[in-house]
C-alpha cells in the first residue's frame, strides 16, 4: 500500500486560498478517482476538491473552517501499489530501500503539516461569526482568538469587519493597543505614551430586539448570504453614496435585436439578449472616462489598466454572484454575447472558477430582470461605480422631428448609476451616464452580429 497526498489545486492566479466549508468523505472512506472529497470556498465562489486516485481517506490535515493555501496537503490518500515506478531488473533489497524511504518522507510531510495545523489557532471555537477573510488575517497577523473576541465590531450585529481588524492590528503594531499578556500597568504606559489622537464622533448602535412567535420560522442565513451581508455593509461603511438616474430611448435596440435574434440562436445555439449590447456600451464609456475605472487604497488613487466588468447574476437560492469579463473594451458584440451567454450559465449552476469572480474593476447589474424601473444599487469594493440597468418599458413619448413633435410609443429604461462620492463627483457621475445614454440611442442599426 502506499501513500498519496491530497492538496489544494491552483484555482486561478489571483487565488491564493480558501476555506473548508465541509468534508464529503471521513477517514476510513472508499474514494474513486475524480470523486469530490472537501468542498471549499473563497470570498465568493464554492468548489469542491476532487482525489486524483482510487484508495481510502486515511488522514484529514485540516478541519471545517480552516483556511488552506494553494497547494497545502489537505489529506492522504492510501491507495493500491507503491510508489516505486522502476524497471523490473532492480533488486529487491534496493526496491525495499526506496519504497520505505519514500513512505518515510510522506510521514514526515504528514507530521509537518499536521503539526501547522494542530498549532493554527481554532477561531471556529467561538460563539461569535467571523468571515474567512477576517479569520485569514487574524492567523496572518498572529491575532490570538482572545484578541478578536475583544475587538468591537462595526459590522451587522456589530460583526467584526476587514477594516476593524486591519485598525486593530495596526494600533497593537504601533503600541495603542497592549497585548494580552502585557500587564495593566504596561498597557496603561503605553497608551500614555501615544499623542493623542482625535477621532470623528460614531453613531451610538442601536440594536433592536426581534421578537419571535410560535409561528414563526427562524432560518439561518446561508454561508455566501453571510458574505453578501458583511460586503454590503462593509461598502456603505467605507464609501460615500451617491446616486445618478437618467432615462434612455431603447427603440432602435429593440428593434435590432428583435430582427436579428432568432437568427442568431439558429447560427450560434444561444439567445441574444440586451446584456451584452449594454456591456459593450459600458465598456466603451469607460475608456471616455478612465476616472471611473479606479479603486481607493487610503489616500491614494489606483487607477486600472484594464476594463474588467462584473455582471451580477442571480443564483438559485436567491444570492447574487459577480463573475467578471476581463478586458471587456476588447470584445466585439459577438465575443460579448458568448461570454455573457457562458459566464451566466456556469454562474447558474454553480460551474464558475473562483478566479472568475476575482479583479473586477466596474460592476453591472440587471434589476429591470425583476421588473424593477430603477435601482440604487451598492458599490462592489474597492470599485467606485456600479450601473443598474432598469426594465425596458413601452412608454407613450413626445418624438421631435424637423416637421415638429408628435405623441409615440417608444421603448425606454433607466440607467441608475452609484458612484463613490469621495472619489467621483457629480459632474464626472452624471457625465458617464449621459455619454452612455448617447451611445444607446445612436446604435448602428445596420450592423450585424
Amino acid at each position: 500500500m502506499a501513500k498519496k497526498e491530497l492538496k489544494l489545486p491552483k484555482m486561478g492566479e489571483s487565488v491564493a486560498e480558501a476555506t473548508i466549508t465541509s468534508w464529503l468523505k471521513e477517514v476510513g472512506d472508499t474514494i474513486e478517482a475524480d470523486e469530490a472529497v472537501l468542498e471549499i470556498a473563497t470570498d465568493k465562489v464554492d468548489s469542491e476538491v476532487p482525489s486524483e486516485y482510487d484508495g481510502v481517506l486515511v488522514e484529514k490535515l485540516f478541519e471545517v473552517d480552516d483556511v488552506v493555501k494553494v497547494g497545502e496537503v489537505v489529506a492522504i490518500i492510501e491507495v493500491e501499489g507503491s510508489d516505486d515506478d522502476s524497471s523490473e531488473d532492480v533488486d529487491e533489497d534496493d526496491e525495499s530501500i526506496e519504497v520505505e524511504q519514500a513512505a518515510s518522507a510522506v510521514e514526515d510531510s504528514v507530521k509537518e503539516a499536521k503539526s501547522t495545523a494542530d498549532s493554527t489557532t481554532n477561531y471556529s471555537e467561538s460563539s461569535r461569526f467571523y468571515s474567512p477573510l477576517v479569520k485569514n488575517i487574524a492567523k496572518k497577523e498572529n491575532v490570538s482568538l482572545d484578541e478578536l473576541e475583544s475587538i468591537k465590531g462595526t459590522g451587522l450585529d456589530e460583526r467584526v469587519t476587514k477594516d476593524d481588524i486591519l485598525a486593530y492590528v495596526q494600533d497593537k503594531k504601533e503600541g495603542r493597543i497592549s497585548s494580552p499578556q502585557s500587564t495593566p500597568d504596561e498597557s496603561s504606559s503605553k497608551k500614555r505614551e501615544q499623542p493623542k489622537q482625535t477621532e470623528a464622533p460614531q453613531p451610538p448602535k442601536v440594536n433592536t430586539p426581534v421578537n419571535i412567535n410560535a409561528e414563526d420560522e427562524v432560518i439561518e442565513m446561508s454561508r455566501m448570504g453571510k458574505l453578501i451581508s458583511s460586503h454590503m455593509i462593509a461598502s456603505t461603511q467605507t464609501s460615500a453614496h451617491v446616486q445618478s438616474f437618467i432615462e434612455v430611448d431603447v427603440t432602435d435596440i429593440w428593434n435590432w435585436r428583435n430582427k436579428h435574434k432568432n437568427e442568431f440562436q439558429k447560427r450560434e445555439g444561444e439567445k441574444l439578449t440586451f446584456t451584452p449590447i449594454f456591456m459593450e456600451t459600458v465598456a466603451k464609456t469607460i475608456k471616455d472616462f478612465p476616472k471611473i475605472n479606479i479603486s481607493v487604497d487610503g489616500d491614494i488613487i489606483v487607477m486600472k489598466k484594464h476594463i474588467n466588468l462584473g455582471m451580477a447574476a442571480a443564483l438559485p437560492d436567491g444570492n447574487l454572484i459577480v463573475p467578471v469579463i476581463r478586458d471587456a473594451d476588447q470584445l466585439n458584440l459577438l465575443g460579448m454575447a458568448k461570454k455573457v451567454n457562458d459566464l451566466a450559465g456556469r454562474a447558474r449552476d454553480g460551474k464558475l472558477k473562483p478566479d472568475e469572480t476575482q479583479e473586477g474593476t466596474y460592476t453591472v447589474t440587471n434589476v429591470g430582470t425583476f421588473g424593477s424601473v430603477m435601482g440604487t444599487p451598492i458599490i462592489n469594493q474597492p470599485q467606485v461605480g456600479i450601473l443598474a440597468l432598469g426594465a425596458i418599458r413601452k412608454v407613450p413619448a413626445v418624438i421631435e422631428t424637423p416637421q415638429g413633435d408628435f405623441i409615440g410609443i417608444r421603448y425606454k429604461m433607466f440607467l441608475s448609476h452609484s458612484y463613490d462620492h469621495r472619489v467621483v463627483n457629480g459632474a464626472l457621475g452624471g457625465q458617464f451616464i449621459q455619454r452612455m445614454k448617447e451611445y444607446l440611442e445612436n446604435f448602428d442599426t445596420e450592423r450585424s452580429i
